[in-house]
């Protein structure tokens, strides 16, 4: 699969038996649906934050099609966060620029410690490849 922002391949990570596609060139991560219900660790919890986001009718980032079934990805952002992230139309997944993911996270106060840990790894994996 290849990223939707530079169309360089992705790399697959397993995290917690959790797959993650990262690009190592402009840091987006791709989470397939219910991917990041893996992370969150609660099921009613994703339920509930994937309702609360909101289609963004303007914006001045760059259109990206999904890595799965190329359509449009809608751009879209939480009610409380000033994140826009990209969304399958189809519901393949979520596409994250550098550094939104962790952002994100960061929202959740670390009250998830799969979360936590995932933040700690990615943050350091991504120190590593930019030396």
């Amino acid at each position: 699969m290849n990223c939707p922002v530079c169309k360089n391949p992705l790399v697959i990570l397993e995290f917690n038996q959790v797959e993650i596609d990262h690009c190592t060139s402009c840091e987006g991560i791709w989470l397939d649906e219910g991917e990041l219900g893996l992370f969150l660790n609660e099921e009613k919890e994703l339920a509930r934050e994937v309702q609360t986001l909101l289609v963004v009718k303007k914006s001045k980032e760059k259109p990206v099609k999904c890595p799965i079934c190329k359509m449009k990805m809608e751009k879209v952002k939480h009610d409380d966060l000033n994140i826009v992230i990209d969304k399958c139309v189809r519901n393949h997944g979520l596409w994250f620029d550098k550094g939104e993911l962790n952002l994100i996270l960061d929202s959740a106060d670390n009250q998830y410690k799969i979360a936590a840990l995932f933040k700690s790894f990615f943050s350091k994996n991504i120190n590593l490849i930019n030396q």
